[in-house]
């Protein structure tokens, strides 16, 4: 929801926007997955993303009580990586499945992303010995322990030891600094990127950091190109701890969904969760409140696009199509227009400090000023020059939480 409404602000202003869906689709659970999809005789086709996590997290319990089956499955990881076609028919089942779910959610939400975008772990795979071995000519590796690690200035843990970079793990596969680093190559190299948005979990601060000043110092990303992590908070519960079911169980966002849709009804429901995530700074945790969502005064969506169908409906009812504002001889006319004259200035600053909630609390000023102009300055009992003005406010009003909501890929109904 964040990367979607960063993606959709900077092609307003004119970017060429790509979509990098960068799904954690390889690894070692994989192979536990496929080996209990073996066992079991089931296909990942018919179990769902649901289906799926249940067989997982059966397939861990498995794996940690039968010492055959925790062979095999490691074993199943190494066919897997040497493209055995049996197992990858079954590694490709299980994305597919993963895959479909996904998008149905990202439809649900309006995000506009769609399975084209998907580039995961994967796609990098056969690119990953070259990204060792170019490093490793270019003097920038050490082994260390069996591993191949980079030790770049600057990094250095609590006790003041270097902080390693591993590039190529002692067992001689790779890891996350790996792919990473060849995916700034791909969006460098292919995609011609001018810019690069990583968006990720606030705790892979570290990790970015280092795998940007590696590829720069490997060259890979040169100094023309700029390279950005923007990272998120955690979504916790009322009781201020990670919002968890009864049984410590990660609650799916479907379930959320769920709740906000059943109290609300779909446009407003699914804005309510989104603009949750969008009104605070990306980078803090924030409490999941579905009364506090839906409610109808405070920054929520619900205000703004209350805010919108009160212009919408003054415009339907006087049955005219206003043209431009010519008077502002009100304060509240003259605050209103101020603020939504500032909207493109606000835009661009969301654009270049990819800081959604700027956008958010714009909007919300604009809301506010549009309801005590409401209730200050009559439109559609005034005559002549003041009625056709102020219509033509209220339609410029309309204009511009409809753009901004949109923005923030929210829906602007013109009833509620």
């Amino acid at each position: 929801m964040i990367g979607d409404a960063i993606c959709r602000v900077l092609a307003y202003l004119g970017y060429d926007v790509v979509r990098q869906n960068h799904l954690g689709d390889w690894g070692t659970q994989f192979g536990l997955l496929i080996e209990e999809l073996l066992d079991t005789g089931q296909h990942a086709e018919s179990l769902g993303l649901q289906g799926l996590e249940d067989l997982y997290r059966q397939a861990r319990k498995h794996f940690d009580s039968d010492p055959d089956f925790a062979a095999r499955a490691r074993g199943r990881v190494v066919a897997l990586q040497s493209g055995d076609p049996a197992t990858r028919a079954q590694w490709r089942g299980i994305v597919d499945a993963s895959v479909a779910e996904f998008d149905r959610v990202y439809r649900r939400l309006g995000v506009l992303m769609t399975p084209d975008d998907v580039a995961g772990e994967s796609s990098y795979n056969d690119a990953l010995p070259d990204v060792v071995a170019d490093l490793d000519a270019a003097g920038l590796l050490t082994e260390s322990g069996g591993a191949l690690c980079a030790f770049l200035p600057g990094f250095a843990g609590r006790d003041g030891s270097p902080l390693p970079v591993i590039v190529r793990k002692s067992d001689g596969g790779f890891g996350y600094s790996a792919t990473d680093l060849a995916a700034v190559r791909h969006r460098v190299d292919v995609l011609h990127a001018d810019r690069i948005v990583v968006l990720t979990d606030h705790r892979q601060g570290l990790h970015f950091e280092q795998v940007f000043a590696l590829a720069r110092a490997a060259g890979w990303l040169p100094e023309r190109v700029s390279a950005e992590h923007v990272t998120f908070g955690a979504v916790l519960g009322e009781d201020g701890k990670p919002f968890r079911t009864r049984e410590g169980e990660s609650l799916p966002l479907t379930v959320l969904l769920d709740e906000a849709e059943e109290r609300a009804g779909r446009e407003v429901g699914i804005g309510a969760v989104k603009y949750a995530d969008l009104v605070n700074d990306r980078s803090r945790d924030y409490v999941f409140s579905v009364d506090r969502m839906i409610a109808l005064n405070g920054n929520t969506s619900v205000y703004l696009q209350y805010a919108h169908t009160r212009m919408a409906n003054m415009i339907a009812k006087s049955g005219e199509h206003p043209s431009q504002v010519t008077l502002l001889e009100h304060p509240a006319e003259q605050r209103l227009a101020m603020l939504l004259g500032r909207f493109d200035e606000v835009v661009e600053q969301v654009g270049a400090t990819l800081q959604p909630h700027r956008l958010c609390s714009h909007l919300y000023d604009v809301a506010t000023a549009a309801s005590v102009f409401y209730e200050e300055c009559p439109v559609l009992k005034s005559d002549g020059e003041t009625r056709a003005s102020r219509l033509a406010l209220c339609a410029a009003t309309k204009r511009v939480l409809a753009t901004g909501l949109d923005l923030l890929g929210i829906a602007a109904p013109e009833t509620m």
